[in-house]
This record gives C-alpha cells, structure tokens and sequence, in this order.
C-alpha cells in the first residue's frame, strides 16, 4: 500500500501508515448498525469488534489477526453493499464481554469466563473512502475473481484478503 505523498507522481490518496503485519482482513457490518463514519467518530476512532459468533470467524479473530493488521471496512445490508474503507487492528484478540452480558444482544449463555469462546479485536479508523467501492464494481475486476467475498455464498463477517487484493484494492480507491 502507497501512503500519502505530496509528490505530484503519487496517485494514491490512502492514509494508512505502513503496516508492520503480513496479514489483510475485511470485517463486514451492516451500515446501519455500525458504519465506518460511527468507527470515525468513536473516542479515539477505535472500537471493539464485538458479536462475531460464527466459529471460522472467531478462529480468526483469537488466533491469526494482529497488531498493525489492516482491515477493509465492509458496508454489508447496504444500497449498495461496498468498501467503505480502511481500519487498523490496535488490539489482538480477547474474550468478547457481551457474551457474558444476558443484557447484551450477543449474550451466550453457554459462554463460560473460565474458557471463553467468543473472541473480539479492537479496531481504528484509518481512512474512509471517498467513494466506497460496490461488490458489482468489484466482481468486475479480473484480478479480484477468487476473493473471499467475491466466491458464491460467501457470507463469513471476517475474511482473509491477499496481499494482491490489497494492492488492487486499494490502487482502485486511489483512482475515486
């Protein structure tokens, strides 16, 4: 990924600082329950990711992001569904808290504290898109064909992305 340059040959208009991790992610939420302008104006830009209660999901979340990951901020539910824009993994794994809470929507009750297994990361806002990038303009890029989201029935919040999609990715938000 390019970071910003005031050099009039750099096209890429991307904030985010180099990264320290090897890893790329996409987390998906639904607009209006927590859209990356929420993620924007949260304390500090940084929120937890909570809720994830699919096993795949939560494998990656405990085990494979890390500190420095960055993450492609997924509108799902949305007219249209898109990237919306970037965030930055500020905190690795660890229990998530609403599976405890029988107030919380995402309570589980057979969540034991002892051996928790729900796991959260926390995110921060990194850049938001000018133009998010819609899944029918992303399905039309010959280098995106065996994306995650792009496969059929792909419906996992969490995804792995390649170093490739990344680049192409975030090439393609430069040019917006």
């Amino acid at each position: 990924m390019a970071a910003k340059s005031s050099t009039s040959e750099s096209k890429s208009k991307t904030t985010a600082k180099p990264k320290t991790s090897e890893n790329y992610w996409l987390l998906k939420s639904e607009e209006a329950v927590f859209s990356i302008q929420d993620l924007a104006k949260a304390p500090k830009k940084t929120t937890c990711w909570d809720g994830v209660r699919n096993y795949q999901a939560r494998n990656f979340l405990r085990d494979s992001f890390k500190l420095g990951d960055l993450i492609f901020y997924y509108h799902s539910n949305s007219e249209p569904s898109a990237i919306a824009g970037i965030a930055e993994v500020v905190k690795e794994g660890y229990p998530d808290h609403s599976a405890f809470d029988p107030d919380d929507v995402h309570f589980d009750p057979k969540s034991d504290k002892a051996k928790p297994t729900w796991y959260m990361i926390d995110v921060k806002h990194v850049e938001t898109f000018k133009k998010p990038l819609p899944l029918e303009l992303l399905r039309q890029i010959p280098g995106l064909s065996e994306m995650a989201l792009l496969q059929k029935g792909s419906r996992l919040s969490v995804q792995p992305v390649t170093a490739k999609e990344w680049k192409i990715i975030t090439e393609l938000a430069a040019k917006q």
